[in-house]
């Protein structure tokens, strides 16, 4: 951090970290069995989300995971790990990590798109009935270490001005006519981001009398960013992935 303040105190611009050393520290990790395991199916009852599935072999889905390490406490081997890279997906079956699968490629949005947008984005974040802990992350995103100004990449006060929706929460059934009335006001080609659990899966609020199941119950999904919630550094790894910045 003190190495960019410099930087720009010397005059040198707009200081940017290169991609890949954001993807080293970007990236969240997801739980994930090791060898070791033997699946005795003791972690799934201890799952509050009902993410694990030990049928045939041990797998997560990342779009129902909390990160609340219920799964380790549990079990007997000491076999599980948050380990397993787990990045932004644009097909939301992808975030179903299981142990033998190769690594989910870089969320690109298709070359159209990424010509409308060139090298900016403008960004309205919605509440859809979160807890608040994605709006703490994203509230970080301005703050002088995140500072996600520097990428090009700002939220705006309007939907009139954003090329994106970042949308947050099961979408509570008080908040859908408000998220709809925002996605119709929203410049074309109208991006929507489903940030967090609760978004994409309505985990552990959605399905209930008062919540949907998430984002895509309502409106159809560019970009899911796993995580309960999304660390700044996975937000912004995210955006400029499926951006397609070097």
């Amino acid at each position: 951090m003190f190495d960019i303040i410099e930087r720009r105190l010397r005059g040198k611009g707009v200081v940017t970290e290169p991609l890949n050393v954001l993807q080293g520290m970007g990236h969240a990790k997801a739980p994930m069995a090791s060898k070791k395991c033997d699946l005795c199916g003791l972690c799934v009852p201890a799952c509050p989300t009902s993410a694990i599935i030990t049928d045939g072999d041990w797998q997560v889905d990342a779009g129902r995971c909390l990160w609340c390490g219920d799964c380790q406490s549990a079990c007997p081997k000491d076999a599980i790990s948050f380990s397993r890279d787990c990045p932004a997906v644009t097909d939301r079956s992808a975030l179903v990590l299981k142990r033998n699968s190769p690594a989910t490629g870089r969320p690109l949005l298709n070359e159209e798109m990424r010509k409308v947008l060139g090298s900016s984005l403008s960004i309205r974040e919605v509440d859809a009935g979160s807890c608040n802990g994605c709006e703490v992350e994203v509230n970080n995103l301005s703050n002088p270490f995140y500072d996600l100004d520097r990428f090009g990449i700002k939220i705006v006060a309007s939907p009139r001005h954003a090329d994106m929706l970042l949308v947050t929460g099961p979408v509570t059934r008080n908040m859908e006519g408000a998220l709809m009335k925002t996605y119709l006001a929203a410049a074309e080609p109208k991006l929507v981001v489903a940030l967090g659990t609760c978004a994409i899966s309505g985990c552990p609020f959605g399905g209930s009398y008062a919540a949907g199941s998430g984002v895509s119950d309502v409106l159809p999904i560019t970009l899911f960013i796993p995580g309960c919630p999304p660390s700044p550094w996975s937000v912004i790894l995210a955006l400029l992935e499926a951006l397609g910045r070097q």
